[in-house]
């Protein structure tokens, strides 16, 4: 019987496999308006009124936001002189209007893809900004090509403020290496990684990721870091619930954060019922379409999630 169980489980995930690969095929085919259609539920429009208000429904929710405008691998300083600027607008109006939100900026997005000088000058622009605002900078991690100038990034602009985090990913051979690095205090997002990179420097299986992600944790826990915890898997935020409270971590010590518009209904309300903060991590733009897609190219597990959502 179990193996009858256990031959259906392996044609399934052939099946699924298949599946997905077909799906990958498909989407970049698919009209902009279906396409839209499931994008609507993720990305939290194209103008700054739109994610502004989607920021002041999480925070009448009694969740925290960070908000990353949508792009990356800009090719000219012009546009990422633009990028920059509207940045700076957005810090301004989250001001304004007192919202429990942060920002989350690309590298590659405002400079790196040009020179460094012009992306430390992007970034110690917005940076000054938030600092004026007592607000925060968090620096997304891109592929394994961006690490050293990422980490190089954060560290130059933590001697002029505090109010700058930066991202790491589990699934690197290296990070280990890196966050033994960080000086007690600094701010980590800690997620698993997206991107698809070579099992020469990142670890491949998903066992072995989640181990990895929980031994960074506490790691990073143990150094005094503040540690937003990034996760969606349901399995792994079960352990990470254990190790804070298992080790007493103080409560401002971190955060779990999720991906807007992903159903995380019943964690979210397991968070709030432990007084844990939460964070959506709030995408907008005018990009959104070539977020949509790549999120799918890069993640061929949610391929046929993403279609039950456009037909459902």
């Amino acid at each position: 019987m179990f193996y009858c169980f256990l031959r259906i489980i392996l044609k399934l995930n052939s099946y699924m496999i298949f599946l997905n690969k077909i799906i990958i095929s498909i989407i970049p085919f698919l009209p902009k308006g279906v396409v839209r259609f499931f994008s609507k539920k993720y990305v939290a429009g194209i103008d700054n009124s739109d994610a502004l208000n989607a920021v002041k429904i999480l925070n009448y929710r009694k969740e925290s936001a960070t908000i990353d405008i949508l792009g990356e691998h800009t090719s000219s300083i012009k546009e990422c002189n633009d990028i920059t600027n509207a940045y700076v607008e957005l810090l301004n109006k989250i001001n304004i209007e007192k919202l429990d939100c942060n920002l989350s900026i690309k590298p590659s997005h405002i400079g790196s893809d040009l020179n460094y000088k012009s992306l430390l000058i992007n970034y110690t622009k917005i940076l000054k900004e938030a600092s004026m605002h007592n607000n925060f900078i968090r620096i997304d991690m891109e592929s394994s090509k961006l690490t050293d100038t990422t980490i190089k990034l954060y560290n130059d602009l933590k001697l002029t403020s505090s109010n700058i985090g930066i991202v790491f990913q589990a699934y690197l051979h290296r990070t280990e290496k890196d966050i033994n690095k960080l000086e007690k205090g600094s701010n980590i997002r800690l997620c698993k990684g997206i991107y698809k990179e070579d099992s020469s420097i990142a670890y491949q299986n998903y066992n072995e990721i989640n181990k990895n992600y929980l031994k960074l944790l506490k790691i990073a826990l143990e150094k005094e870091l503040y540690v937003a915890i990034a996760t969606h898997d349901k399995a792994l935020i079960k352990e990470c619930v254990k190790l804070v409270e298992k080790e007493r971590i103080e409560k401002n010590k971190f955060e779990f954060q999720y991906l807007y518009g992903v159903p995380m209904n019943e964690h979210i309300e397991m968070y709030k019922n432990k007084n844990f903060k939460i964070r959506a991590y709030v995408p907008f733009g005018k990009d959104w379409y070539d977020y949509s897609i790549r999120r799918i190219k890069e993640n061929p597990k949610i391929a046929s999630y993403v279609l039950k959502n456009i037909f459902s």
